[in-house]
């Protein structure tokens, strides 16, 4: 099957509906491992990884960098880029002041071994810093070739709308893609005035925790399943409300379409209106492989329908 490629919003950059998520790389897997799995990635046909400077700052001992250091030496060793997109974040912890997105962005460069960062993102809003002064810092760095495209996470439908307008009206680079949180078992936070303003602005989207944290792998069913791992307490909430409804929706589906939990919940969220692709990390070869299943992965539209009934 030929695999779809997307455009994200108005960026000029284009993926497969599956993008890498590197908050692993430096803290759960590493070295040899995670070269091999990136090396999976591309070798699959995936284009867009997905890090942040602060990966992996909450691991005592990490200083953040550390997954943008360890992808920066993957590229090194394949001998650059190669197609290979690359998106990165800036101002979870110091803000987005003009100063802290200058400074930041050379460290990401440095650590990357790249000269442009194919998507920057402020990677949550900072209310304390006028939307003009952080515009105006990014449009630096695009202006300067160091950045391609613009994107914000974390941050509400009225403050990007404002952002969007600013752009516009001064002249700025505008965020091209929004990435938040959003999967089948916690639609609200997206599905409303977020989905509306990425529609009605050409917006790309990508989406975190499409898995709910490993939930919506089904290895979560019973109190049980939560001591097997040190995500259990995350998901402990799931197996609440409509989680189980969800699950039991996708052993059906399963059985219809041969494909496993985790792969369902990935090609549901690539197949809503306003996504273009979510984000799913892995911290093995075998992990990998059963994520890159969503990639071609066509549900049904009464499968799409029946999963979202089940989630509402």
């Amino acid at each position: 099957m030929t695999m779809e490629m997307r455009k994200l919003g108005r960026s000029g950059l284009v993926t497969p509906r599956l993008i890498l998520g590197g908050n692993v790389f430096g803290w759960t897997v590493k070295g040899a491992e995670a070269f091999a799995i990136l090396d999976r990635f591309a070798e699959a046909g995936g284009v867009m990884i997905d890090t942040a400077d602060v990966y992996t700052q909450w691991i005592p001992g990490h200083v953040g960098g550390e997954s943008e250091r360890l992808i920066g030496e993957w590229l090194k060793r394949r001998g650059g880029a190669k197609g290979m997109l690359i998106a990165t974040k800036v101002g979870w912890a110091e803000g987005l002041s003009a100063r802290e997105i200058a400074r930041a962005s050379e460290a990401s460069l440095q650590r990357l071994g790249i000269e442009t960062i194919d998507l920057y993102y402020a990677h949550k809003d900072d209310p304390a810093t006028p939307l003009e002064e952080t515009l105006a810092a990014f449009d630096r760095l695009v202006q300067a070739g160091k950045v391609r495209a613009l994107g914000a996470s974390q941050i509400e439908a009225d403050r990007l709308a404002e952002a969007l307008d600013i752009a516009e009206r001064v002249g700025f680079a505008p965020y091209s893609v929004l990435q938040t949180w959003y999967n089948l078992v916690d639609r609200p936070r997206y599905e409303g005035a977020l989905s509306a303003l990425v529609a009605e602005r050409g917006l790309g989207m990508t989406a975190f925790y499409g898995l709910a944290n490993g939930y919506l792998t089904g290895k979560y069913r019973t109190e049980a399943d939560l001591a097997r791992s040190v995500r259990g307490e995350r998901v402990a909430g799931h197996m609440a409300g409509n989680g189980p409804r969800v699950l039991a929706a996708f052993d059906e589906v399963a059985a219809e379409t041969g494909a496993t939990p985790a792969q369902i919940a990935l090609a549901w969220l690539a197949a809503q209106p306003t996504v273009t692709a979510p984000i799913a990390s892995a911290t093995s070869l075998a992990q990998l492989e059963e994520l890159l299943g969503a990639l071609t992965l066509e549900l049904s539209a009464p499968q799409l329908a029946y999963l979202s009934a089940a989630s509402a």
